[in-house]
């Protein structure tokens, strides 16, 4: 029988993989649109450039987030409350850009819903699991939670 710490950490270890994986994926799509040929671009469609921009900066914070939950440090439980509430910002922005008749893709949709919706059960997950209550992700007297 696994204990609560070994359960803990067996989450922490799934979420850390998604996020990873998720961020590694996020670098080379949006790095290939942003940085790759013309063909690349086109077969994008009519991408958002401002979402592609900020898909590929979250994505290093994707990596970064699931390593510091890898290694269960708390930082990284606020840095994926902090993943989640920008990109349900950037999904409200890319709303009033669709709703003002700008130019996009409809998998952009998709797929901006499925990173809002994923980010927030990984912070949930991960203030839940590393946290367990807001006193304990706070720093006191100067030394790292």
């Amino acid at each position: 029988m696994k204990s609560n710490d070994q359960r803990r950490g067996s989450v922490i270890w799934v979420i850390s993989m998604i996020a990873i994986v998720f961020g590694l994926l996020s670098l080379k799509e949006a790095g290939a649109i942003l940085f790759g040929s013309e063909a690349a671009r086109t077969a994008a469609g009519s991408y958002v450039p401002f979402i592609v921009w900020f898909n590929f900066g979250a994505g290093f914070a994707y990596v970064l987030a699931g390593s510091g939950l890898l290694l269960m440090r708390r930082w990284a439980a606020w840095l994926a409350v902090a993943i989640a509430a920008t990109t349900g910002i950037m999904l409200a922005i890319f709303g009033i850009h669709v709703a003002t008749g700008g130019p996009f893709e409809l998998r952009t949709v998709y797929a901006m819903s499925l990173r809002t919706l994923l980010w927030i059960a990984i912070a949930i997950i991960g203030w839940r699991r590393l946290c367990r209550g807001p006193a304990r992700c706070v720093e006191r007297s100067g030394r790292a939670p």
